[in-house]
Parts: C-alpha cells; sequence; structure tokens
C-alpha cells in the first residue's frame, strides 16, 4: 500500500527484525501466489480479498490494510485504470481482457509485510503486455540499485529511466515507503527523481519499493470513495511492489516469490 508519508523517520532493523520481516513477506508472497491462481473471468475482486484474509489468518498473521485509516478490505484490487487503492467488491467481477493489481500486507510478530503484482485477466492487448513487463522490469532494475552507500535517489532513478524510455509515464503523487513495526516508515521511495538530496541507503533500512506505471498520462484521481486511485485520462495502470532489506551482502529481496 503507498503512501504520501513525509518527514517519518527511517529506523535500521538488525538481523533479527530482517528475519522476522522475512517470515511476514513470504506470508505474503503466498498469499499473492494463492490469489494469482484464483484470477479468471467471473471471479469477484470481494472473493479474491476474502481468500486472502483466510489464508494468512491460518498462518497466523493478520491483514495490514484492513481498518488502516478506515481502508474496509484486506487486498487493494484496482483494476484496468485503477492506479492503487482499490476496493475489494461483490458486486465487481473480472472480464477477460481486464488487468488487476492487487496489493497485499501482513503484521506478523509486530512487523509488516507488503508487495504487490498486476496480473492479466486472459489476453491482454499488446501495449498493456508491454505496460506489465516495463513495469515489473523496473522493479528489479530499482532492486539492483538497494545496495550500501547508494542514495534513494538512485533507486528512483532506475524506475523513471526504464519507463520512460518504453513510452509509459510513472506515478508521482503515490510513492513506496520504509516498513517495518509501522506499514508506513521513512524514507519515501518515489519513483522519479526528486529536486532535493535523498537518504544514503545503509545497512538495515527496509523498504516496500513500489513503481506505479501508466500507459499514458502520469496524473491520477481519487475517487469519491476517498480510496480509489484512477488515472486521470482512464488509461490502464500497472504495479509490482516488494519489500527489499539493505544489507552488507545487498539487497534481500523479502516478499520474493517461488513462481
Amino acid at each position: 500500500m503507498t503512501d504520501h508519508n513525509s518527514g517519518k523517520s527511517i529506523i535500521l532493523k538488525n538481523h533479527d527484525e530482517i528475519m522476522i520481516m522475512l517470515d511476514a513477506n513470504r506470508i505474503v508472497a503466498e498469499t499473492l501466489t494463492l490469489v494469482q491462481g484464483m484470477i479468471a473471468p467471473g471471479v469477484t475482486t470481494l472473493e479474491l480479498d476474502r481468500v486472502a484474509e483466510d489464508f494468512c489468518k491460518s498462518k497466523n498473521a493478520s491483514p495490514a490494510f484492513k481498518g488502516y485509516r478506515g481502508f474496509p478490505g484486506s487486498l487493494c484490487t484496482s483494476i484496468n485504470e485503477e492506479v492503487v487503492h482499490g476496493i475489494p467488491s461483490r458486486r465487481r467481477k473480472l472480464k477477460k481482457g481486464d488487468i488487476i493489481s492487487v496489493d497485499f500486507g501482513v503484521k506478523y510478530k509486530g512487523y509488516y509485510g507488503d508487495s504487490a503484482i498486476t496480473v492479466a485477466v486472459g489476453k491482454i492487448a499488446e501495449n498493456e503486455e508491454k505496460l506489465l513487463q516495463a513495469t515489473e522490469e523496473s522493479l528489479e532494475r530499482a532492486i539492483e540499485k538497494a545496495v550500501v552507500g547508494n542514495r534513494v535517489a538512485d533507486i528512483s532513478i532506475a524506475v523513471q529511466e526504464y519507463v520512460e524510455k518504453r513510452g509509459f509515464s510513472v506515478v508521482r503523487q503515490f510513492v513506496g515507503h520504509g516498513i517495518g513495526t509501522a506499514l508506513h516508515e521513512g524514507p519515501e521511495i518515489p519513483n522519479f527523481l526528486q529536486g532535493e538530496q535523498s537518504p544514503r541507503l545503509v545497512p538495515g533500512m527496509v523498504m516496500a519499493i513500489e513503481p506505479m506505471v501508466n500507459l499514458g498520462t502520469s496524473k491520477v484521481k481519487v475517487l469519491r470513495d476517498g480510496w480509489t486511485v484512477v488515472t486521470a485520462d482512464g488509461k490502464p495502470s500497472a504495479h509490482f511492489e516488494h519489500s527489499v532489506a539493505v544489507t552488507e551482502d545487498g539487497p534481500i529481496v523479502l516478499s520474493r516469490r517461488n513462481d
């Protein structure tokens, strides 16, 4: 789940804390794999939500988003032009040709995990396939920059350059974030280069890196439900996210899935 978090402090984690966060994010990864396997025409977003919530509870974790600032769901389910924070609904059925972004987080032993994927429902348009590929690949490029001595800006540039070279645009109103005993900690992780100097990466930082990439304009707006973010031009958007720990030995992708 994205944030507008400004001015939140960066809290470093020790090895034991990162191991707990690895366990939390494994639950997230397993849940997303389970949900992805259910995605098909005719399935409602509320069905996906219930399966995710039940599964994480069976692993002694609680859904991180449910009730967060009043959010009603366990999953964020964002379809087509919806960028992030789509609310699961019993009325919203997936259709052939949709793309759906599924964002999920858990709290486990006092620590949070957070990850997102975007999935095609059957065959999708070629430009949408390219959008999904570019977004996911930009995340991998960003993770490669999550090394000691780099700055947050190196992560931001990696996403922006990869995406824009392919003719897509990055969302600027919502950003990635630090994560730990709070769902949203410092630092902000923008997907574009900001003017001011950004924090240097040091061992023990854990970040949710999450490119949000649009087929058309980078501009977005929030719907009247107060949550759902959509592209201003109604064109599709994709979202991929991993929780990543910065260590002396390089980045550890805590939410990596085994599929």
